[in-house]
């Protein structure tokens, strides 16, 4: 192929998955229905929960007397119209150390200047901006995002630094504190563009965000940058200091030199950083008008085969008919390895490949699965995982049969870790066990993993601990334990995953990421 000239897809011609519900499934369908309905109650109360960010009093005291925007009117100022992907909006919730509402900081995805940018906002409102352990996790996770992406990142700073009673977890391992500095010397050897607002406070380690950035932009009396701030300069030297003297807009534009722009109001620093990114040089893929088919059955009625639990799960096929382009779907291999489902769609118009449970992930379907995702690989087409695997460890009496099951899985599992190409991850019903890895779980590295509102992720599933252990008392502990710790919300609270979504938007999700900006590399040929 010639990598000058402009691609267009091909032409496909896919047959129709014409999946309509039947009488037979009417059953099942309404129990799930009435369980996604407690589902989504509760993702509306940790919406709003996390729409109220810190409280009505941390709000008014925010805005009324720091004279600052919230974090979510800062982000309507700097991205286009069109809307953003947030990422993990309910992590934070439900932690040892209490509610953190979106871990202190909004992160997503969302045009600039018409370009896809990553977006790290923290959000002050929320314990005075102070980071907690799950806020740096969050801020790693969307810098990751932009390093694997090759996203353009930019960072809102309002930071009161780390939260020092949970120090040991937000300092000194790898992974915790000092990483996202490092990230940022990455991105920049990456030539992965970085723009920073001061916005607020930047001490103790915020104090680098900016500083590391490509380009920084301070909004005057509100933004302030230093590593201690006037009370620890009384507590050391005995001298009083106003913040704006020690580290304000004016002494860094004017005499520092640690930031490049200086703005009077913070929608006069949104305006200075949208006009920084159109400076790029990035060359945006032409906008053209994909054909695209909606379904041919709701998407609304996925509300009703998001199974409830594994025994309430129907054929895989009837999601699918409700989330590709027309319902059309190309399937591979449909009559071996039934009870894992691979094929091609579309979705918005784009060609991905499907990977979806059907059923116990057996030696055959994990040939198949391992065939089909080289397959993907060889011909650079995105992979959807539609995860809904068994609730425990699947055994067979023969052990040839589980030997040769363990090797199909592996191999299947390293065609998962060695693919080059986008993979994105949705359980659409329960993560359970080594099914859950070749099935592109998070521990091998999906680009997205999202989650439906009644998505189970643990071990083995509530209620088949029994498997484990013959005591009853601790059967009964594990699986009350389970009940509560396998949920979505519980998932999402700790940064398991990047998100939970509705299962009538998946379709909607999807699409934001498949149109992804490409860099135009200064000096080298694209790679």
């Amino acid at each position: 192929m010639s990598t000058g000239a402009q691609r267009r897809p091909l032409p496909s011609t896919f047959p129709i998955l014409d999946k309509p519900l039947l009488p037979i499934h009417r059953h099942v369908y309404e129990t799930n229905l009435q369980n996604s309905a407690k589902c989504h109650q509760r993702y509306l109360e940790y919406q709003e929960k996390v729409q109220k960010g810190g409280g009505e009093s941390a709000i008014a005291r925010h805005t009324q007397r720091n004279k600052k925007l919230v974090v979510r009117d800062r982000l309507r100022l700097l991205l286009d119209e069109e809307g953003c992907l947030e990422l993990s909006p309910f992590a934070g919730l439900g932690l040892p150390y209490g509610d953190i509402p979106s871990a202190g900081c909004v992160t997503g995805i969302g045009k600039i200047s018409g370009l896809w940018c990553v977006f790290i906002a923290n959000d002050a409102t929320v314990k005075g901006g102070t980071a907690y352990p799950i806020s740096v996790k969050k801020q790693l996770r969307a810098q990751e995002v932009a390093i694997q992406n090759r996203l353009p990142c930019v960072y809102l700073v309002d930071s009161g630094g780390a939260f020092l009673p949970l120090q040991s977890e937000i300092f000194p391992d790898k992974n915790q504190g000092g990483r996202s500095f490092y990230n940022e010397a990455i991105m920049s050897a990456m030539r992965i563009p970085q723009v920073a607002v001061v916005c607020g406070s930047c001490t103790a380690g915020g104090a680098y965000i900016p500083t590391m950035a490509e380009e920084a932009v301070i909004v005057h009396k509100i933004g302030t940058i230093f590593l201690g701030g006037p009370p620890l300069v009384k507590a050391a030297t005995g001298e009083e200091v106003s913040p704006e003297d020690l580290g304000g807009a004016q002494l860094h534009a004017e005499v520092s030199g640690c930031v490049d722009h200086f703005a009077v109001m913070e929608e006069e620093a949104y305006q200075c950083t949208r006009n920084i990114i159109s400076t790029l040089n990035y060359d945006l893929p032409e906008d053209r008008e994909l054909s695209v088919e909606q379904p041919l059955h709701s998407e609304e009625e996925l509300k009703g085969l998001a199974p409830k639990d594994y025994n309430h799960s129907l054929d895989v096929r009837l999601i699918l008919s409700r989330l590709t382009d027309g319902s059309k779907f190309q399937e591979f291999k449909a009559r071996y390895g039934t009870t894992l489902v691979t094929g091609f769609a579309k979705i918005e118009g784009h060609l991905v490949g499907f990977v979806a449970n059907n059923g116990e992930l057996r030696y055959e379907a994990a040939l198949k699965g391992s065939h089909f995702i080289q397959l993907c690989d060889q011909r650079h087409i995105p992979i959807v995982f539609l995860q809904n695997t068994p609730p425990l460890l699947g055994f067979t009496a023969k052990a040839e049969s589980n030997t040769n099951g363990l090797k199909a899985q592996s191999s299947m599992m390293a065609a998962v870790a060695c693919a080059s190409i986008p993979k994105i991850t949705v359980i659409i019903g329960g993560c359970h066990g080594a099914d859950s890895y070749a099935m592109c779980g998070r521990a091998f590295d999906p680009n997205f993993l999202f989650l439906w509102p009644n998505a189970r992720v643990s071990l083995v599933a509530p209620g088949y601990s029994g498997t484990l252990t013959h005591d009853e008392e601790e059967i009964t502990a594990i699986n009350e334990r389970l009940e509560e710790e396998s949920s979505a919300f519980f998932s999402s609270g700790r940064l398991w995953d990047d998100g939970v979504i509705l299962p009538q938007e998946t379709r909607k999700v999807k699409k934001k990421r498949k149109k992804k900006p490409k860099k135009v590399p200064l000096c080298c040929p694209a790679g």
